[in-house]
């Protein structure tokens, strides 16, 4: 076959029956998947239109049917069945839904509509939905559709499964009512359907195929594959393609036990395994197979390329998680000056609320990058809701702010009476806030309503009062608890709820950097300055054209970088979860996702781990990764930056001669030399009076002294705006 190597042509070739490809990192599976399709078609006889070719994302169905087109013609590809499960599934409801008593028309909910119909029925049962959280008990229900639990099978064997199984049930029977689906019960009904033809004896949807491809297919969960088997229940012709290692959403559903008990549903499967990879240097390959090998239960392959062996892996251990940024940064403007894009670099961390700290060294450069998969730290909603709040306070007259925040939380204050009480601003000539002075004068406001919103006025008024006592972080605490925002978001108890919490004790970290600084340059911290600084950032935001990619590694999975860096390699951080003992399928899930990390870098591999990191609003002892301690020597070398930035080799045992001399000569010259957090008293140090520096809020300066001060230095800059100010050299940026 041209262009496949052997395992690959094996695949394609296979002419019927169950057939379960394990494609590794790298390994070509999509090249094998289009092949295969395009071999049915033109060698086998098969029409086009009886091939089904099931991806998990819209992205992934374009791709495949683009490679499609080239291999077979606009014509024939456009008569294929490509897609997601979920659009895949409609099709086939709407075409056949009536044998299970479903309308042609049917609508689906997404998301917002889901969460207003759980919102109408638990006001309907009079149940207080600040107990169960619309968004919680969606959560919940998803969950027990995943797994094709209903909701008369459920065990409601406590007060709080009564009131989930009463909610469901009202959810299941009023979406009956109004012919609509939620997302799960696509593949639910589709189920029935399948089911019932079976009882009947019709000839319909599971005779529509001749054969049918799955991509990632490790990512299933029960409901998906369940309906997957249905399909292919008299022609057998499924073709799953996946890897195990690779499967990383266990906490949204996915059940890898789908692709490892995969022959002991098919027992004559035929099994190719794809282990030569195409992507990535030999060492790199060789590191990230060291920490998925010890995954507990995994199908035994190993990895392997013919690229050449590349640079050695860089673990860099560093002071605390501010250096780890202006350390990224200096790897990649380095390399920017050697010719390199900015598009080629990706900076990878396990959790949203790490990003704070590293948007703001890139901006503060100006380095243009792109959150993937994810939200800018600033634009997120929570962190808006919480400066809105913030605004407010100080600025009473923003009718912008007052609008975002006046039921958020949800305190019961509807568009109805926002509109009324807007009306009531506007006649009176004055912004919202002052229209709910002398509300008992508004006859169109209700008495409950206008109790809200007095309520709501005296919230902001001791928010008025306190933002001149507190310091910075704590009337962001103060805000978040006499809102109820903080509580609402635990109550909510879902994976997204703590991301978010995790995210507003990130802000808090923004404060208390900030609280900080000032102390350096003698100068009282105030809101109203910090706020100026953040829209200031957010202004000059700029990620158009191209620009670094910055993600957590869930978002990385599919993607691949020729530099990666990946920060954050502490234990309690990566690995985040699976720590507790009994927690294995936790930390499998865990080495799985650091072997996608690892797996998305092509040529350059940067590993960080910190000393002290704040994170949370709590400062942690940085331990090393045990990832990172798994990693073959042969494959590393280690680097230590001191409190004042000093990069030095580490011990690093069966270095050569030729090496080491290389890596000392790198320490002085390469993207690993001037960390820029202070190297201040050397001979060789890339920052000393006299050098150009740039600071997030000064601008542009030149440094006339370094001072040490305990294990810091400062710096004495006369920047060009704001003349001359003593800053800590951790918040200064090279600007020459």
């Amino acid at each position: 076959m041209v262009e496949l190597n052997a395992p690959q042509a094996q695949a394609v070739a296979h002419p019927s029956g169950p057939l379960l490809v394990f494609a590794g990192a790298g390994s070509g599976k999509t090249r094998v998947i289009t092949f295969r399709i395009a071999n049915l078609v033109a060698r086998e006889g098969v029409s086009a239109h009886r091939i089904l070719a099931v991806t998990f994302t819209n992205k992934a169905a374009r791709e495949l049917r683009s490679r499609l087109e080239g291999l077979l013609g606009e014509d024939l590809a456009r008569r294929l069945w490509v897609g997601t499960f979920h659009s895949l599934g409609a099709k086939l409801l709407r075409l056949h839904g009536g044998t299970i008593g479903l309308k042609k028309d049917f609508a689906i909910y997404d998301g917002t509509d889901q969460k207003a119909l759980i919102a109408r029925i638990l006001k309907d049962l009079a149940i207080d939905s600040k107990e169960y959280a619309p968004k919680a008990l969606l959560g919940q229900i998803g969950h027990y559709k995943q797994q094709n639990i209903r909701v008369d099978a459920l065990a409601a064997d406590s007060a709080h499964m009564k009131v989930v199984q009463q909610v469901w049930a009202q959810y299941e029977a009023r979406l009956r009512t109004a012919n609509a689906l939620d997302f799960e019960d696509i593949l639910l009904r589709g189920g029935e359907l399948l089911d019932e033809e079976l009882r009947l004896g019709v000839v319909g949807v599971r005779e529509r195929f001749d054969h049918i491809l799955v991509d990632e297919f490790q990512d299933t969960n029960g409901t998906q594959y369940r309906w997957l088997k249905g399909l292919a229940h008299f022609h057998r012709n499924l073709c799953v393609v996946g890897d195990d290692d690779q499967s990383i959403y266990g906490w949204r559903g996915a059940d890898v036990r789908n692709i490892q008990s995969f022959r002991r549903d098919h027992p004559d499967a035929e099994v190719v395994k794809l282990e030569q990879n195409y992507r990535s240097t030999a060492r790199i390959v060789e590191a990230a197979l060291a920490i998925v090998a010890k995954t507990t239960v995994r199908e035994p392959k190993k990895l392997w390329t013919e690229n050449e062996a590349g640079e050695p892996i860089h673990v860099v251990e560093l002071p605390d998680e501010r250096a780890e940024a202006t350390f990224a940064l200096r790897c990649i403007r380095d390399a920017l000056d050697e010719g390199a894009s900015p598009a080629d670099f990706a900076v990878f961390y396990r959790l949203h609320a790490q990003s704070r700290v590293l948007e703001d060294a890139l901006r503060t450069a100006r380095v243009a990058y792109k959150v993937i998969g994810g939200t800018r730290f600033y634009e997120r909603a929570e962190v808006k809701d919480a400066l809105a709040y913030l605004r407010l306070a100080l600025n009473p007259s923003s009718d912008v702010d007052f609008l975002r925040v006046v039921n958020v939380p949800a305190r019961g204050i509807g568009d109805t009476t926002v509109e009324r009480l807007a009306s009531r601003a506007k006649r009176l000539g004055k912004v919202l806030f002052e229209a709910l002075d002398n509300l008992e004068d508004e006859g169109t406001i209700a008495p409950a309503a206008r109790r809200k919103l007095e309520a709501f006025r005296a919230l902001i008024n001791g928010f008025q009062r306190a933002i001149t006592e507190d310091t910075p972080s704590a009337f962001v605490d103060r805000v978040l608890e006499a809102t109820g925002y903080r509580k609402s978001l635990e109550k909510e108890d879902s994976v997204e709820a703590d991301a978010r919490l995790g995210n507003l004790e990130e802000l808090r970290s923004a404060l208390l950097d900030f609280e900080r600084e000032c102390s350096l340059r003698g100068e009282d911290p105030t809101i109203a300055t910090w706020l100026e600084n953040a829209a200031l950032h957010s202004e000059a935001d700029n990620a158009a054209g191209e620009a670094v990619s910055m993600m957590t590694v869930h978002a990385a999975k599919g993607l691949e970088f020729p530099y990666v860096i990946l920060t954050g390699m502490e234990e309690q951080l990566f690995p985040y979860r699976g720590l507790d003992p009994g927690e294995r399928d936790e930390l499998d899930e865990e080495r799985r996702l650091a072997y996608v990390a690892i797996t998305r870098a092509r040529e350059r591999l940067v590993c960080t781990h910190v000393r002290a990191r704040q994170l949370f609003g709590q400062t942690r002892v940085g331990i090393e990764s045990r990832f990172l301690r798994e990693l073959p020597r042969s494959t590393t070398e280690r680097f230590r930056v001191n409190s004042f930035g000093r990069l030095t080799p580490a011990a690093h045992q069966g270095r050569s001669a030729e090496t080491s001399r290389r890596v000392d000569a790198r320490v002085d010259t390469s993207y690993f030399s001037d960390v820029n957090h202070g190297e201040a008293f050397d001979d060789d140090s890339a920052m000393r009076p006299g050098s150009m520096v740039r600071h997030g809020t000064f601008g542009p300066g030149r440094v006339r002294s370094l001072e040490r001060r305990g294990q810091e230095v400062a710096a004495q800059v006369e920047f060009a705006t704001f003349g001359v100010k003593t800053v800590y050299v951790r918040f200064l940026v090279d600007d020459e």
